[in-house]
């Protein structure tokens, strides 16, 4: 265990060393994630009402934490499908290494990455008016759900790229799960708005779970009270996260197994 762990570190360390030598990697993410801030803020602020009144830019800014980091999954599964192709993988399980270290050194470096987006997110959000409202300990909290959350996805980010033959797959494949989900959610209006149909999709909906646990920690705008999910935002974005690792990371290290076995 020991052994992989130091593994897993380094690989990570490989992964993230790729950041300051390829810097329009990261440029152009916290430029899109600056983007999104500014567009869904000044474009659509002033046009949805919030049930019970409340500022809309506080509302917003946990939806787009959740959609950002969701959408990191993508990253994860071109990088997995890019390493694939080029015959990295091949190579890394020829070396005298902890087979799980591939993959959890992704998985760890993606997290350390996208916290970095995080922050320039937060950064932005404050900019336009968005505010933490309910303490320290409750912001760090809400932090460390984001991150497990992001941690889940990234592992199913890592089955995307296993499965797929090609980075162009592993990124149509990513947004076509990814999208909807974020979307038919209450990421950016409240679920009282969808059609009837949606509505009880929605609030079940995991990315749901996490902005409402986020608006519940930060102290912001919330209105998604009805139920076990609106009652209990925080515990059932943690239970999501935890069925999603438990049954993603399992499939990714089987899959990665069994790659020209």
């Amino acid at each position: 265990m020991k052994a992989a762990f130091a593994d897993g570190l380094i690989m990570s360390w490989r992964n993230l060393k790729r950041v300051p030598r390829i810097p329009e990697l990261a440029i152009f993410a916290v430029l899109q994630s600056i983007m999104f801030v500014l567009l869904f803020a000044y474009v659509f602020g002033g046009a949805i009402p919030l049930p019970g009144g409340g500022s809309y830019r506080e509302y917003l800014m946990p939806g787009i934490f959740a959609q950002t980091l969701g959408f990191a999954s993508i990253t994860t599964a071109v990088a997995i499908t890019d390493d694939m192709s080029k015959g990295l993988i091949d190579r890394f399980r020829s070396l005298p290494m902890a087979r799980s270290a591939v993959l959890s050194g992704r998985t760890i470096s993606d997290v350390i990455y996208n916290t970095g987006i995080l922050v320039v997110l937060m950064l932005s959000g404050l900019a336009v008016g968005w505010r933490i409202n309910d303490g320290i300990g409750n912001f760090l909290l809400a932090v460390v759900v984001l991150l497990f959350f992001t941690f889940a996805m990234a592992w199913i980010g890592v089955l995307i790229g296993l499965l797929v033959p090609s980075v162009e797959v592993a990124q149509q494949l990513g947004f076509l799960a990814i999208f909807p989900l974020t979307f038919v959610s209450n990421a950016f209006v409240p679920t009282s708005t969808l059609p009837g149909v949606l509505q009880p999709v929605a609030e079940w909906n995991p990315f749901s779970a996490l902005t409402a646990a986020q608006r519940d920690l930060f102290g912001n705008p919330n209105p998604f009270t009805s139920g076990f999910p609106g009652e209990h935002p925080v515990l059932l974005s943690v239970l999501w996260t935890i069925g999603l690792l438990a049954v993603f990371a399992p499939l990714a290290v089987l899959r990665y197994r069994a790659i020209d076995r």
